[in-house]
């Protein structure tokens, strides 16, 4: 990027960005959005100033159209935003109910209780999903490791538990 460019380039900005602003703000939802649009078309020109047409008149038409690609990956993100929300909502509408509140309170008070080492294994397995195996491999420790921890909490889960629920 040659001097020249650049205050070329700075110049094309300068005269440019409102009408770019203006572009952004009839086509998205917010002028935050809309200001950042803005910022990342600028981004973009800087990355290509080398592409930088020599008119002042091709040099608006390139920053609109960097402008029209920026605005399309904008909008193809919103769509996916949109549509992963959705599948969520599908999703937690469909799940089963949970369970009772204050036995679900035991069981967190009582997993909160265990030692570091043996909460995160059990929280990795039981509400991450994860295998033991898996689990181990994340703490970085030797799979039959894991199975010992993981055994001693399940005995201290029980225990917790059934002092929770015997008086």
């Amino acid at each position: 990027m040659t001097p020249e460019s650049r205050a070329m380039l700075r110049i094309a900005l300068r005269e440019t960005s409102t009408d770019l602003l203006a572009y952004f703000e009839r086509r998205v939802r917010s002028r935050e959005d809309a200001a950042d649009l803005l910022g990342e078309t600028m981004l973009q020109a800087w990355r290509r100033t080398d592409a930088l047409p020599e008119t002042a008149e091709r040099q608006r038409m390139w920053l609109f159209t960097i402008a029209a690609h920026v605005l399309a990956n904008h909008a193809r993100s919103v769509r996916r935003r949109t549509a992963l929300a959705d599948r969520l909502r599908d999703h937690l509408s469909t799940a089963p109910t949970s369970p009772d509140p204050a036995e679900a309170s035991a069981v967190r008070d009582a997993v909160l209780r265990l030692h570091d080492a043996q909460r995160e294994l059990v929280m990795l397995i039981h509400w991450d999903g994860f295998t033991i195996v898996e689990a181990a491999e994340l703490l970085g420790l030797n799979p039959s490791t894991a199975r010992g921890r993981y055994a001693a909490a399940r005995q201290a889960l029980r225990q917790a538990l059934a002092e929770t629920v015997s008086p």
